[in-house]
């Protein structure tokens, strides 16, 4: 049945060119279209003839790719659609791996995903005799995609998307694969040969590299599913298991009542939301039935979009979807609801389980599959693509359904039946290869031999959107580095060999932005990557060093590694090498910075990320590089020569992808860590991903500790298998089935069996190793450094298997397995060892000092910042203390390596820099200590003194250039201001006098010396390690402890959690003072900030305002978001968080980044510095604002618990510090001696409490910040009224614009006098307080009398003053009689002959409790001025308040027309009060308003 291949008929799509005399189809400007690469075959196809053709070029522009199929059309008269799904009148396309007829999808999940084939892969299309029509794909028959296909038919192959070029080859009959061996058998990509047999093991012989070995394994099993030879569960239950077999019309579907915006199709198959881009919810769907027991429900994401955050959640429910109203989004159900959101669960719209599994559902791409199974014993599991995630709950109801939320990016899904499994076996291959890099790994060849010479190291094509390539792939650049600081990743366009060194030099760097390059490396091919915005994004086969730090899929694995990537220069060199051994290196200026990571799987692809400063990087050649040192892993790591840097491990023994919440598997499975490790101690516990064999040892290292907790590693075995175990807070919760270690305790089943075994867990330090092993007889052994500890515990039941469990508790916040993990002598297991005691005490007693990050560009600092070692150079060794010293505490470190070839020794001092402010100091560090100028520095220097680099002292102590490896150098500042030293434990004496007090260590690793380790430490007040950890159990500050203790215990409140900053935070911020302060240090955005702990309901939590910047508009903002901020990416601004976040931001507060209220307390771009803002959530989980401990009252209800704090620190606000200690509420009983000017104070008349306006204290001032007060003030001092009138404290010119006074949260009315009168705070006026004649009793006058207003003009103002009150005889425009202007004076005053005469009727003076009544302009005339800072024209008013002698006025109706009522609180009747006494009224304040 073989022929000839055919050829492409001449007609074709616009942009197709041919060639080859027709065989060969091109479609032109890939880059600029997708589509118009329609092609026919010249001539109707025959029966049972293939038609097939090559893919040639690929690009990586687009999405989608080849489409394939047939047509009834001619193509003589065919007018060409622009794509292959456009024809119509009898045409059937297989595009991606669906089958469509006339455009319309008739067949889902058919064949191989056409999306996924590369270049050189063979596609052919067959119409059988039968009528039949078949996929062909490198020769493999996909089976029947449709029949009823007409007898006359042309083939139809569409350049669409990716695909750019394809060539005809000729096609195979059906029966072309039982004897086809070479390539015509189509059955791998070109120049491969088919493999004779199937591999028996994934160490191939024949040189097939992984991907390659990994798509034959896929194959095989292909062919043997479809052959129905091999039945294989993905982590997916038996179709069949635990009920009746599936029948036709009982398939799992979609229900046919879904959420408003759903459209079904594909049979109620497939779901699709409209309308993605304007709505991302209303998109809910469940299943036309409840699920039965072990049944398994899946998906496959067919569509997302990028515009919403968040995506699809899947779960179960009780609802039957006859009858429930569907919500808008499923969470909202408040009943029988089980949901998988991102990656925690959710229970009736509440998180359960926070961190219920690595994987994301926000991450996942289209294509990949999510399912879930309730089973028989009512535990709840969900599957990504075919791998079971663990128990998510055990209490399912019995029936329930399956339910979809196409939420967000989410937009079309379809319901996955198990029989076909081609695109889940492809997406496991990748996610098994990022969990353990030993699935598909070559076997390396000794010295390489026989390996073709490499292609040339270059930048691959396909790169970051803000990206570009130049220099012929030399040389990558973000083309607009000022506009955006992300999108610039580049990878390597081959992968590297073993021992190949990758190293850019950067080009350029702009100042505009945080952060500088990234590199690293990835198992992704570039070819076929989807490029995050940044590297340290990706989720799977990816290490990165960012900053100082390596990042192993996202997630921080080496804190302190290197010199840190962020101080670079344009002219300095970066690189990245995978050893032989398959441990990582990174190389910064041709210095190796040691081993970054392990167990790295080869053939993987070298990364730079372009990242904010970093502009533009260049390729340099292998003439360029240094040599590879030999002994890298030597000297310069963490671990113990048995850890997996040594040697690579043989054992298959990982650690289990099921774990605690916050857990986290990395390296391959090989490595464990506790993430929020400063706010997280439990919730940590790993186990094996085998059961252990008899006299097998599982062993871990110790790889970091945090001294935050008591307590620390537990670690044993259990029974219970890693998919039945619902993983509690500790595993000594566990109550059956497992034995421990804790301590120096033995623990079986929660309970002690016996205590003081050989060994403290405890006291283990990093790189301290830890096994554990069961015995053939049954019994426990533990081994500390390789040394059996003796039996723990006998009668281990040898007929179960039992699981290593390890538990990062406490201070244990790290362990990898370590390579000595593997069978052992099994004699051990019969030895009687001796039980002994063999505690590994540390060798810092308390809690350890560390080196601060900031340092010299030589130096690199390891085992948790506790040894610094200068790995290059003399010099540039300077490196700090982390906190400042204390009275009489000695720091000491001893000296570690010598390098002979050098002359002088290290320095050793104290000074006054801030290690936090190195970084932005314009010429950083000098190059050695003498050099240090900038701040007061005292040092040693040999036997010589120095104070700023000036001899002050010489012959001092013992020459510290005599000193050798094994000494001891510390010093020490006495409470008499003396600096000492000490060497090898005896005091030197005083070195010099006159020590500042708060100072900081300095060392300068110079000349000789290379490496020094601390190995002095804090005293703990607390050494019972036997307590559970607690916050109350840190170190606390020099503050904290002599703060005074509380006069009675037992009255004393709990305190409340202590509140720090998280470690992740917006780019721009810089965190110090113990995280407790938070500083933007750069632009005016990426100033996110959030607390580490969750906010408790009830506590309030405050920060004050520390610094404002007047160069930049608006200020802060400040809310709580519903979500764990660990893994949050934070935005520009926090206005851009549109999921489970409320945002206060100026008045107004904001929900998902929509508003929802307006005008609520004050305006916070208006508060000044000092201004202390608090947060609270009440029980009824309603959120509260504070101001200055003030409660504005509800901002926003239903907040989800937990929340988190967040600050973002915009614009104006460059630094917020937490608030520890309590802030009063305020508006209540003043306490403050000048509040008011001494004259508003509280007063209890007839036993009601009056109320006070609260004067904020002098460094609250809002001048500083009002704009409209320094109006106002401006506008008086146009005035020309002399200084002798008014207050000098400028704290009591008092603003009551909107903003100030609902920023001290001032009442709008007050009571005062005797008896008590209500008056109306003056809002929208600015006061500026007056001077009281001092005859006056003014504690008698401003108590007893009341408070009233008097409206006037700007020509009265002065004459009153001089008056001193509102009396008969003054002029104003509230006087009975008009007055007229003085036409040379310029004032305004009485005419001649309206002087009152003896027994005339004295005037009358209006006054009113409210402005609203006295500040009509009828009363206080409006003038305009032209303002002198603005020249801008305004409007402007003046009045006055006084104090009022009670029963000296009378108060009657208005006399003037004024708005109906004008004050609501005043009755007509009291509105206008009326008095003719002299000395009845004292001027208080002068009252100013602006327009």
């Amino acid at each position: 049945m073989s022929g000839p291949g055919g050829a492409l008929h001449p007609r074709t799509g616009k942009l197709v060119t041919l060639s080859q005399g027709g065989r060969s189809a091109a479609r032109s400007q890939p880059g600029q279209e997708f589509n118009h690469g329609l092609v026919l075959s010249r001539e109707p196809l025959r029966p049972g003839r293939v038609f097939a053709v090559r893919i040639d070029r690929k690009v990586n522009s687009w999405s989608g790719s080849i489409e394939i199929g047939v047509t009834a059309l001619d193509p003589d008269h065919l007018d060409f659609p622009s794509s292959a799904t456009g024809l119509k009148g009898g045409s059937w396309i297989v595009s991606g791996c669906s089958v469509l007829r006339d455009g319309r999808s008739i067949l889902e999940e058919y064949g191989q995903d056409l999306d996924q084939l590369g270049e050189g892969d063979r596609v052919g299309i067959q119409r059988t005799a039968a009528g039949e029509l078949r996929l062909w794909v490198n020769g493999q028959d996909c089976g029947v995609a449709a029949t009823g296909i007409p007898p006359r038919v042309w083939a139809v192959v569409d350049l669409y998307g990716k695909c750019t070029q394809v060539t005809v080859v000729p096609g195979e009959p059906e029966e072309a694969e039982d004897g086809a061996a070479g390539d015509e058998a189509l059955a791998l990509p070109r120049n491969q040969s088919r493999p004779d047999k199937f591999p028996n093991s994934l160490e191939s012989e024949n040189g097939l590299s992984s991907v390659e070995l990994s798509e034959v394994v896929s194959n095989a099993i292909l062919s043997a599913y479809n052959g129905s030879l091999l039945s294989v569960s993905l982590g997916s239950p038996p179709p069949g298991e635990g009920g009746a077999p599936l029948t036709s019309n009982d398939a799992l579907l979609f229900h046919e009542k879904c959420g408003t915006l759903i459209k079904l199709s594909n049979s109620n198959k497939t779901a699709e939301r409209r309308r993605p881009l304007d709505e991302f919810n209303n998109g809910v769907v469940m299943t036309n039935r409840p699920l039965r027991d072990n049944e398994m429900f899946e998906i496959r994401i067919d569509k997302l979009v990028d515009k919403w955050s968040g995506s699809i959640e899947i779960g179960v429910t009780t609802h039957n979807p006859n009858s429930l109203e569907y919500p808008a989004t499923m969470t909202n159900l408040r009943s029988g609801t089980i949901m998988m959101s991102g990656c925690g669960i959710l229970t009736n719209g509440k998180g359960t389980r926070r961190e219920y599994c690595e994987f994301s559902l926000d991450e996942l791409q289209e294509g990949d599959h999510i399912g879930l199974t309730r089973k028989s014993n009512n535990a709840l599991h969900f599957y990504i693509n075919g791998i079971d995630q663990g128990v998510a709950t055990t209490l399912t109801p019995l029936v329930v359904y399956g339910v979809v939320d196409l939420y967000g990016m989410a937009v079309k899904v379809t319901i996955v039946h198990n029989h076909n499994h081609s695109d889940r076996l492809r997406r496991n291959n990748a996610i098994m290869r990022a969990l353990s890099p030993d699935v598909g790994r070559r076997a390396l060849e000794a010295g390489g031999v026989g390996e073709p010479e490499p292609e040339r190291l270059l930048f691959h094509a396909n790169c970051g959107q803000k990206a570009a390539i130049i220099n012929d792939g030399r040389t990558a650049l973000r083309p607009h580095a000022t506009d955006d600081f992300n999108h610039g990743v580049v990878l390597s366009n081959r992968a590297l060999r073993n021992n190949e060194v990758f190293q850019v030099r950067i080009d350029k760097m702009v100042d505009k932005w945080a952060g500088s390059i990234e590199i690293g490396v990835t198992t992704h091919n570039p070819t076929y990557l989807q490029l995050p915005s940044t590297m340290t994004n990706l989720r799977s086969g990816t290490w990165m060093m960012t900053g100082n730090g390596v990042m192993h899929n996202g997630t921080t694995i080496l804190d302190e590694y290197g010199h840190n990537l962020d101080r670079l220069k344009a002219g300095d060199t970066v690189g990245v090498v995978r050893k032989e051994d398959g441990t990582l290196h990174f190389f910064v200026n041709g210095v190796a910075q040691g081993p970054a990571a392990w167990n790295v799987p080869p053939n993987v692809y070298a990364v730079v990320d372009l990242y904010g400063q970093a502009a533009q990087a260049t390729i340099l050649d292998d003439t360029d590089l240094l040599p590879l040192p030999d002994d890298l892993s030597e000297g310069n790591h963490q671990l113990s020569p048995s850890s997996p840097s040594s040697t690579a491990s043989v054992s298959d023994l990982r650690f289990h992808q099921l774990h605690g919440a916050n857990a986290v598997i990395t390296n391959g499975g090989r490595t464990a860590l506790r993430q929020n490790c400063r706010s997280e101690f439990n919730d940590a516990i790993v186990i094996s991903n085998r059961a252990l064999r008899d006299g097998e040892l599982f062993e871990i290292v110790i790889q970091k500790m945090v001294d935050r907790w008591s307590g620390s590693i537990e670690a044993g075995v259990t029974a219970i298998r890693p998919e039945d175990l619902e993983f509690p807070n500790t595993m000594t919760d566990i109550d059956y089935d497992t034995w421990m270690l804790s301590g120096t305790a033995i623990m079986q089943d929660g309970n002690t069996m016996r205590n003081n075994y050989g060994c403290d867990l405890d006291s283990l330090t990093t790189g301290s190793r830890i096994g554990m092993m069961r015995t053939a007889k049954g019994d426990l052994h533990y081994f500390i450094n390789g040394v059996d500890q003796g039996v723990a515990c006998s009668g281990l039941p040898p007929a179960k298997e039992v699981y290593a469990v390890v538990d990062l508790y406490g201070q244990c916040v790290q362990v990898s397995i370590t390579s000595a993990t593997g069978p052992m002598d099994n004699s051990l297991s019969t030895s009687n060892v001796t039980e002994k005691s063999f505690p590994i005490h540390s060798p810092v007693p308390g809690v350890a000092h560390r080196f601060h990050s900031s340092c010299g560009k030589n130096v690199a600092f390891q085992d948790d910042g506790c040894r610094a070692v200068r790995v290059t150079g003399y010099s540039h060794g300077i490196v700090f203390s982390m906190k400042e010293l204390k009275a009489d505490e000695v720091f000491e470190v001893k000296i570690e390596e010598l390098d002979e070839k050098w002359s002088g020794s290290f320095h050793v001092g104290l000074t006054t820099l801030l290690p936090s402010e190195v970084p932005y100091a314009a010429t950083g560090l000098p190059a050695s200590l003498p050099e240090l100028h900038s701040k007061a520095t005292w040092l040693v220097a040999g036997s010589e003194v120095r104070r700023n680099g000036q001899l002050q002292k010489q012959n001092y102590g013992c020459s510290l250039e005599r000193l050798g490896v094994g000494n001891r150098v510390g010093v020490k500042r006495c409470a008499d201001d003396t600096m000492h030293i000490l060497v090898d434990g005896e005091d030197m004496g005083p070195a010099t006098t006159g020590v500042a007090k708060n100072v900081y260590v300095v060392l300068d690793l110079y000349g000789r010396v290379t490496a020094v380790s601390i190995v002095s430490s804090t005293v703990l007040e607390e050494s019972d390690g036997t307590k559970p950890p607690s916050v109350a159990s840190e170190t606390y500050s020099e503050e904290e402890e002599e703060e005074e203790p509380t006069p009675c215990e037992n009255e004393a409140p709990v305190p409340p959690a202590a509140m720090e900053f998280l470690e992740n935070h917006g780019k721009n911020i810089l965190l110090s003072n113990g995280n407790l302060t938070a500083t933007r240090v750069a632009s005016y955005n990426q100033g996110i900030v959030v607390i580490a702990q969750p906010l408790p309901q009830g506590q309030l939590f405050q920060v004050q305002i520390d610094f404002l910047n007047p160069q930049w508009t608006s200020s802060l903002s400040l809310g709580v978001i519903g979500t764990s901020p660990e893994r949050l990416n934070f935005p520009a601004t926090a206005c851009s968080l549109k999921r489970s976040a409320w945002l206060l931001q100026r008045d107004s507060v904001f929900h998902n980044s929509l508003k929802i209220c307006e005008n609520y307390g004050p305006n916070l771009d208006t508060c000044p510095e000092g201004t202390v803002l608090g947060l609270l959530v009440d029980s009824s989980s309603c959120l509260h604002l504070y101001v200055n401990g003030m409660d504005q009252g509800v901002a926003a209800q239903d907040i989800p618990s937990p929340c988190y704090v967040l600050v973002d620190l915009y614009g104006q606000c460059e630094q917020v510090t937490i608030v520890t200690n309590d802030t009063p509420a305020l508006g209540g009983e003043s306490t403050d001696s000048h509040a008011q000017g001494d004259m508003e104070k509280a007063d209890m008349v007839d036993g009601i409490k009056e109320s006070v306006c609260w004067t904020p204290p002098v460094d609250m001032n809002t001048m500083k910040t009002c704009e409209y007060h320094a109006l106002c003030a401006r506008f008086k001092d146009l005035l020309l009224l002399p200084d002798d009138y008014f207050v000098e404290d400028p704290k009591f010119s008092l603003c009551y614009c909107e903003s100030c006074h609902k920023l001290r949260g001032d009442e709008a009315y007050y009571k005062r006098g005797d008896p008590p009168r209500d008056y109306a705070l003056p809002f929208g006026w600015c006061r500026f307080n007056l001077r009281v004649n001092p005859q006056l009793e003014v504690a008698i006058t401003c108590k007893k009398w009341h408070m009233a207003y008097h409206g006037t003009s700007v020509g009265a103002v002065r004459r009153m003053l001089d008056q001193g009150e509102l009396g008969a005889g003054s002029t104003s425009i509230l006087s009975c009689r008009p007055a007229k202007a003085d036409p040379q004076g310029g004032g305004y005053h009485e005419p001649e002959n309206s002087s009152p005469g003896r027994g005339a009727e004295p005037h009358r003076v209006l006054l009113s409790p409210t402005l609203r009544y006295a500040g009509l302009e009828a009363f206080a005339t409006k003038v305009q001025f032209r303002d002198p800072k603005s020249q801008r024209q305004h409007g402007a008013q003046v009045a006055f308040q006084v104090c009022v002698r009670p029963g000296s006025y009378k108060p009657g109706p208005p006399s003037a027309g004024a708005p109906d009522p004008p004050d609501p609180r005043f009755s007509p009747a009291e509105l206008e009060w009326v008095t003719k006494e002299k000395g009845a009224t004292v001027l208080y304040g002068l009252l100013v308003r602006v327009e």
